[in-house]
């Protein structure tokens, strides 16, 4: 059998951050903090920390099996390596259908923000012209990344420096919202997604210079700046809004146009489809790249696995990748569906961390005991969602065990056929 075609390393440190950057301050963030503050009320502030206590026990475990496993496939590679076939598949499996049904939302978000009207005719177009991008290269992808990234750390800025000068006319004593300490994790659950971008510079690592390097230090910088954003964001919607906070369907939006900056609120709605469109361009990416690991593996089709062009892009698995969005977009109400990408994410960076623990050895900055930790957080994040999420994700789950343990029992008679 002939080896697997590689990708090249042609990323950066810099290009890296700003991939899992981009990935984690992506549409999530113009919308988690209005269900969030809706199950937390006042200590909404404490689910954001939560969320961020996880996330970075997870971004340790993923950096540190990162630079032993430089390959594309993030935790579906590292699972299969540290504790077998099946716990990689059930990583794998979840983070491309969960991430698959992820895409689908982002790009009709997008397209709601630019055309409401034709918001699915937008967001396929939008779907298209962004694998379109993908196929041009990695470095194509980082460079666009990079310019949606500064718009929307802009539009955040320009949103904070709103909220802080008022009026907050939903703050005090009339306005304030109530404490909901049962409601903390199940909000952290919910603020758990936004951070969960730095995946995507995992599962980039076979194309990524000095990978033992550069992604660690990636994954690390990429969460602290999303942790930072979202804290000081928390913190002043809660004072501006309110108990608005909770019922906003735009809370970003309403926050500037409940200040002295109003007229300038279409800055906002660029902004918020410039988020879209990067969280949507390295959600592609780092599905199709996961897609082509688990291809590699006869985990999925042969054919995903091929990689090609003078770009050496993993063009098939883009395409099907983009062709199963678009699918989804003219079927389906894609804003019911996607509750259960959470349920996917943690279960993916639960096997991380149990990955992260059967290492020999551990960096510093990776110790054991945060292992525990991100797995028990995780497990306790992911069964304190909406039931109908964790039910729908479990039965998506459990049809992929079913199809691989039938694929699997297929090839064994197969194998076992004697030659002529």
């Amino acid at each position: 059998m002939s080896e697997p075609q590689q990708l090249q390393r042609r990323l950066g440190t810099f290009d890296a951050t700003a991939i899992g950057l981009g990935s984690m301050l992506g549409a999530g963030v113009f919308v988690v903090f209005a269900p969030a503050a809706a199950l937390a009320g006042n200590l909404l502030v404490l689910s954001v920390l939560v969320a961020g206590v996880v996330a970075y026990c997870n971004a340790v475990a993923s950096a540190a099996l990162a630079a032993i496993y430089p390959t594309s496939g993030g935790t579906y590679v590292y699972g299969r390596n540290q504790l077998g076939e099946w716990p990689g598949f059930l990583a794998g499996w979840g983070f491309v259908t969960g991430k698959t049904a992820s895409c689908a939302a982002m790009a009709l978000t997008f397209g709601n923000y630019v055309a409401r009207d034709y918001a699915v005719p937008v967001a396929v177009a939008a779907v298209v012209a962004l694998t379109g991008v993908n196929l041009l290269g990695i470095t194509r992808t980082a460079l666009l990344t990079r310019i949606l990234l500064c718009m929307v750390v802009a539009t955040l800025v320009f949103v904070a420096v709103a909220a802080w000068l008022g009026p907050h006319a939903g703050a005090g004593p009339a306005g304030a919202t109530s404490d909901n300490p049962a409601g903390v994790l199940p909000a952290a659950g919910l603020v758990f997604f936004a951070f969960a971008g730095y995946a995507r510079i995992a599962t980039l690592g076979e194309e990524v210079k000095d990978p033992a390097r550069a992604i660690p230090r990636a994954i690390l910088a990429a969460l602290a700046a999303a942790f930072a954003i979202y804290l000081l964001l928390a913190l002043l919607l809660l004072a501006h809004l309110g108990e608005r906070l909770g019922t906003s369907a735009t809370p970003l939006l309403d926050a500037v146009l409940d200040s002295r900056l109003a007229p300038a609120a279409p800055l906002v709605q660029a902004g918020a489809a410039a988020a879209c469109l990067g969280a949507l361009l390295a959600l592609i990416t780092g599905v199709g790249r996961t897609t082509l690991a688990m291809a590699r593996e006869r985990d999925l089709p042969g054919p995903l696995a091929k990689v090609g062009g003078s770009h050496t892009v993993p063009y098939v698995a883009e395409l099907a990748v983009a062709a199963v969005v678009i699918l989804l977009l003219v079927t389906t109400n894609v804003m019911t569906v996607v509750g259960f990408s959470s349920f996917g994410v943690l279960v993916y960076y639960a096997v991380a961390n149990a990955s992260a623990f059967t290492l020999a050895t551990h960096p510093g900055y990776a110790p054991r005991w945060l292992n525990v930790l991100g797995f028990l957080g995780c497990a306790v994040l992911a069964f304190t969602l909406p039931r109908a999420s964790v039910l729908a994700m479990a039965a998506v789950l459990a049809a992929g065990v079913a199809g691989r343990a039938l694929v699997l029992r297929f090839r064994q008679p197969q194998r076992q056929r004697p030659g002529p």
